[in-house]
């Protein structure tokens, strides 16, 4: 089973990780991140850039509506993610609980990928994605 782990930390925790030695993060995550490629179950992973780079659309109105980073009144921000390939969300979570946390006001989400398989396969647009999966060597 695939599971996200979304790494999310508050507006003071970013301002605390700010402070903190980006080679001394990296060795650090790096160590982590070894143990989950030896232990075989990495997937995928990646952190983002700082929200004021960024953007969001909001759907609110009929129009959508812009709005470029920093963000307004946040309480926390997604800031990167992991994709595990583990047996079941307790593996997940054991995992998750294995990260190192640099600062404190960090959270991690653990969110469950369905598969492709999970959904009504007599469907158009899923035989579509199934065949292009397929082509690009995913399935």
């Amino acid at each position: 089973m695939k599971y996200m782990l979304i790494m999310r930390a508050t507006d003071e925790a970013w301002a605390e990780m700010a402070k903190v030695d980006f080679e001394s993060v990296l060795d650090t995550m790096g160590k982590f991140n070894d143990e989950l490629i030896r232990a075989g179950v990495l997937l995928a992973a990646e952190g983002l850039d700082d929200a004021a780079q960024g953007a969001v659309v909001d759907y609110s109105s009929e129009t959508p509506v812009v709005t470029d980073g920093p963000y307004g009144e946040t309480k926390e921000l997604f800031g990167g993610f992991y994709l595990l390939n583990v047996a079941s969300k307790e593996e997940a979570i054991e995992w998750a609980k294995r990260m190192p946390v640099i600062v404190k006001g960090c959270k991690t989400e653990i969110r469950r990928v369905p598969t492709i398989d999970e959904f009504p396969q007599d469907n158009v647009w899923i035989q579509k994605e199934r065949a292009w999966r397929e082509a690009t060597g995913q399935l």
